[in-house]
């Protein structure tokens, strides 16, 4: 087709680390979709959302349309890259999740007398999502031919998590040895069951810690730049209005000129502060919460929304209850 044609020629404008890195998330996130074709579809995709973004902003805000359109560009490249990699995460946590179920079924199969093979393959329940579509594709690479080990070790090229290789590797060296594999798949069980509370208590000790940068990024930045760049519009417009002959200003011992600084420079550079606050804010929220700065970025949006409606609300109430003071 024309369109993958298209999409193969503008992959090709990546870096081959970077097209190679691609490939690999592509993997690890089970999309069947090709890897010149994917990058070439985000790629195509991204220059023309850069430009629909792009003329509407310059003209609504009157930002520099090159600049726009490559920003709009890299955001919505970056966007992707961090969507992928989220749902790299997303399935990894849910297969670990579901692991210590799947091993203690293993090794009920195991002690009712059936084979590891047979007892590995059985304990693929529909429940276990993407830990059950793993377990049946070993099963199918082992009734073509491969080994029971060579296709337990497949999983971790497709499982991006240090913990399900740690644990795959446990598995296949019991298998391997032929020693006590229920007994092992049980305490392996257990041990997982054991770090999961510890990680749910750990969080529930840093909740505080949560809230407190939450309401700072979300509620106090806001809210600080709000009541700043409203005295920056009075200052600009008294000062603006002030009539002061040279005489008596050559006299006092400060010197009063006109602020050069627009309210609209003001606003563009609010919504700017207001945007990056709130991502790192969002980063320093996953790393506390889940241990990584990459699951924070999830809840970086409707922080974004949060802190922009706080500043033009509480903007508008300042502006409200003390215009008529200064007379403005």
């Amino acid at each position: 087709m024309i369109h993958l044609k298209i999409y193969r020629l503008s992959s090709l404008v990546y870096p081959k680390k970077l097209f190679l890195r691609y490939k690999e998330m592509l993997d690890y996130a089970n999309l069947k979709s090709e890897a010149s074709s994917f990058i070439g579809f985000v790629t195509v995709f991204g220059f023309l959302l850069g430009w629909a973004l792009a003329f509407p902003l310059a003209k609504i805000f009157g930002f520099n349309l090159l600049l726009t359109f490559f920003l709009a560009f890299i955001a919505f490249e970056v966007f992707i890259y961090m969507w992928l990699s989220l749902s790299i995460d997303a399935k990894a946590k849910f297969i670990e999740k579901t692991l210590p179920d799947a091993l203690q079924l293993m090794a009920s199969n195991l002690r009712a007398g059936l084979t590891s093979e047979r007892a590995l393959l059985l304990s693929a329940r529909p429940e276990f999502g993407p830990l059950a579509d793993e377990i049946n594709r070993v099963g199918k690479e082992v009734s073509v031919g491969k080994t029971v080990d060579e296709a337990l070790m497949g999983i971790t090229k497709r499982v991006k998590s240090k913990r399900i290789e740690k644990i795959v590797a446990l598995l296949v060296s019991g298998i391997r040895s032929g020693g006590e594999l229920a007994s092992l798949l049980d305490h392996t069980s257990r041990n997982m069951r054991n770090q999961d509370l510890i990680d749910q208590k750990v969080r529930s000790s840093v909740r505080m810690y949560v809230i407190f940068v939450f309401i700072a990024v979300g509620l106090g930045a806001p809210m600080l730049f709000a009541l700043s760049s409203f005295l920056v519009d009075v200052l600009t417009k008294i000062l603006g209005g002030l009539d002061i002959p040279v005489s008596s200003a050559t006299q006092m011992p400060i010197t009063i000129s006109k602020v050069s600084i627009e309210p609209r420079f003001i606003i563009k550079y609010v919504m700017t502060s207001l945007v990056i606050n709130s991502i790192m804010g969002s980063l320093v929220l996953g790393a506390i919460s889940k241990g990584s700065e990459k699951e924070g970025l999830k809840i970086a949006p409707l922080l974004i929304m949060i802190a922009i409606v706080i500043f033009f609300l509480i903007r508008l109430i300042i502006s409200t209850m003390l215009t008529g003071l200064f007379n403005i």
